[in-house]
């Protein structure tokens, strides 16, 4: 699991004093008034930036960091990413779970057939759609329409049947139409 979740992304500066738009990757982006640091993904490593004020603009955050005071010294972080340690991560309620969690888990059918591996969580709107690559010992791969053998997953209770964190495999029920009929 990953030591650092995401929780958004540096948009664009905001102003000549340093101040920066943040795309929220979050589902509250109320959370941003409750952080004191996140971590910038600068490359090779993080950097820790103390938050010192948040404003909201639109669906957009602003932020301005302790030691960041022009334009100069944030513009080259531009699209790179902010994070926050587990510890200070909102809790999930029961069968949430962090995107950066779900990908690279196992997927299997609710008879135990291997189905592939978790791509991607699309964020809908409606509600999280799974993007699963069908393995190529699967014996759905030749059942998947198109060419990339990719599947999407509705992430609705009458679809993801149980996720097992620690043996890190998602059961599902393969609802109709989701694959071609073997018959």
């Amino acid at each position: 699991m990953e030591d650092l979740l995401q929780v958004g992304a540096i948009a664009t500066t905001h102003g000549v004093q340093g101040e920066v738009k943040v795309f929220p990757m979050t589902d509250d982006v109320n959370r941003f008034k409750k952080l004191k640091k996140v971590f910038l993904d600068i490359g090779e490593e993080y950097k820790e930036l103390e938050i010192l004020q948040v404003k909201f603009f639109k669906k957009m955050v602003i932020l301005k960091f302790k030691g960041i005071d022009n334009i100069n010294d944030i513009e080259k972080y531009r699209g790179k990413g902010l994070f926050v340690t587990r510890e200070q991560a909102v809790k999930c309620e029961k069968d949430e779970y962090f995107i950066a969690d779900l990908i690279g888990i196992e997927v299997r059918t609710e008879e135990g057939e291997l189905l592939g591996e978790m791509k991607d969580v699309l964020l809908t709107g409606a509600n999280d759609v799974y993007l699963v690559e069908i393995a190529k010992d699967s014996p759905y791969v030749d059942r998947v329409p198109g060419k990339k053998r990719e599947l999407l997953l509705p992430a609705v209770h009458e679809c993801i049947r149980r996720v097992d964190m620690e043996e890190r495999v998602m059961h599902i029920h393969l609802m109709p139409g989701l694959v071609e009929d073997s018959t």
